[in-house]
Order: C-alpha cells, then structure tokens, then sequence
C-alpha cells in the first residue's frame, strides 16, 4: 500500500522519543541557518544590484543570472527562516501539523528547482555563445530568453505544488527525478563541449602566435567567453556538491532505517543545501571581474556614505555642545 505525503514524513522528521538525541543538531542547524539566512540575503540583493550596473554583461547572461539571484534571495527570505522556525519547534518536543511541512516542501522544491533549472540555463547560454559565436547576439536574443526564465518559475511552481493534488509523492518525485536526469545530462554534454572548444582554442592560439595582432580581438573576446563559462561551471560544481550529500541522506533513509544518525546526516545535509545560495555570490566574485568591480564599487559607496554620515553627526553634535 502507497503511503501519503504525511505518512511518508514520519520517515524523515524526528519522533518524540528522538528529540532529546537530536537537541544538540537542532541547535547547531539553528545557528547556522540564522547567519547563513542573513549572508544569503545580503549578500545576493548585492549581487543583483551590481549585475544590474554592469553594462559589459550581455543582456541575456544578466537576466539568467539575476533569475538565479533571486532563487538565493528566495531561500534566505523563505526557506530557511522556516527551517529555522521548523527546528525551534523540534528542540521544544513540538510536533508541526502536516499542512506546515506541505508548505515547508512547497516552498522548498519551488526555490530548490528554480535553482537548478537556472544553472542548466546558464550551462546552456555559455555552450551557445562559444558555439554560435559571432551569430549568437542574432538567435540568443533577451526576448527569448524572458520566456525562458518565465518558464522555469512556472515548471518550479507547478512541481511543488504538485503535493497538493497527488495523493502520494510518487508522481512528484518522479517528475522531479526525470527533470534532474535531463538536466545533469544535458549539463555534463555542454561541459564536454566546451571544454573541447577551449581546448581547440587553445591549439589554435599556439599555431596563430605569427598573427597575433590580426587576431588579437576575436581571441580576447573568445577567450572572455571561455572564462564565463568556466565561472558558470564553477557555480554547476558547488550546487552538486552542496546537493550531494542531501541526495545521500534521503538514499539512506529509503534503504536503511531512518535512525537519529541518519536523521543528523539529514539535517545537516538540508543546511548545506540551502548554504548553496549564500556561496554562489561568492563565485560571481570571484571568477566574473566585471561583477566583482561592481560589488566592490557599491561597497565603497556605502561606507563612504556612511562615514560621511556619521562625520556630519560629529560635527553637528560638536556645534550643539556649549
């Protein structure tokens, strides 16, 4: 016999007689997904700020990008303040009501596949541009990537409220399986790719060294391409590795009974989930220059004008004084 949703929680969430094992990961899981909670926001609205102000950032990969930026922001905002408030209740020996955990993988899975789907379309934009080079300003256009982003909030929204008209998760759990397949291998194909265009870039770079100059502007701007692939691979590399070891833990739980050691693994393999999105502001830093210029920038700005604020405070205290 098929279990329900609700049933099927009971394999993942603590039991009463768990609780007090389980105390010191609760607490542990709390504070780190209070700081991670306010890095993923703030560091994103950021990021999303200064995607905005670069210029030299084409259209399209700017509104892919702020798409992913808003998945992060969604997490810091939604999910994990809900973790948090999810785990509080644990540690007090409170039980929460199967609508609270619906909603709980609702906004999840929204935000979880959002994110996913965000980076395949990154991995995909950054193919099409090496591919298509110079002939991808003219089929890569910002109006047909708009619908693209539209439909991926879509397919997120409609796959996690899918909890809501499916009796089991069965349905759900195997769409979901189908679109991360698709995706992980449609991925792995264009990394292929463009590893070999890089690679014949390469080659071909030693064979031009004679007509460098001549060549000069189509390798800066081809190897510009590579280096911005490499950063969204860079971004593809941390979200497996932050997803992996929740993956493992709910394998865990399916095979092997769901013990409080399991359970702990589950917990914490949910924090450095939702960690991904404090972390993938951090790569845009790091391996996109123009990006970093710009975050930097606004953050000179900021504390320039507020230490010229609090100058101004200084010296009108400094005027009031007798």
């Amino acid at each position: 016999m098929k279990k329900s949703f609700c049933e099927l929680l009971r394999d993942y969430y603590p039991r009463i007689s768990e609780v007090e094992d389980l105390h010191a990961t609760y607490i542990a899981n709390c504070v780190f997904n209070s700081f991670l909670s306010y890095t993923a926001i703030m560091l994103n609205i950021v990021t999303i700020h200064a995607i905005r102000k670069t210029s030299s950032l084409p259209k399209t990969l700017k509104t892919l990008l702020l798409s992913l930026a808003v998945s992060d922001v969604g997490v810091g905002l939604l999910v994990q303040p809900f973790y948090t408030s999810l785990l509080v209740r644990w540690s007090l020996q409170m039980v929460p009501i199967c609508n609270t955990f619906k909603t709980f993988s609702i906004i999840g899975i929204c935000f979880g596949t959002s994110s996913f789907l965000g980076v395949v379309a990154l991995s995909v934009d950054r193919f099409l541009a090496i591919h298509l080079h110079l002939r991808y300003q003219e089929l890569v256009t910002h109006k047909r990537v708009v619908p693209v982003v539209i439909l991926i909030w879509v397919l997120s929204m409609f796959l996690s409220l899918a909890i809501l008209w499916t009796p089991t998760r069965g349905i759900q759990s195997l769409f979901l399986c189908i679109i991360l397949g698709i995706g992980l291998v449609l991925t792995a194909m264009v990394y292929i790719r463009i590893y070999l265009a890089a690679r014949r870039h390469k080659n071909q770079n030693q064979v031009l060294q004679v007509q460098r100059e001549a060549q000069a502007y189509k390798i800066a701007n081809f190897t510009s391409l590579i280096k911005a692939a490499v950063a969204i691979f860079y971004i593809y590399v941390v979200f497996l590795i932050c997803y992996l070891p929740y993956i493992i833990s709910l394998v865990a739980i399916k095979i092997a009974d769901s013990s409080v050691t399991v359970k702990k693994l589950h917990y914490f393999s949910l924090t450095v989930v939702l960690m991904n999105s404090s972390l993938n502001p951090i790569i845009y830093c790091w391996k996109m220059r123009h990006i970093r210029h710009a975050v930097i920038n606004i953050l000179r700005n900021v504390f320039q004008h507020r230490s010229r604020a609090s100058h101004e405070t200084l010296a009108m205290a400094g005027h009031t004084l007798p």
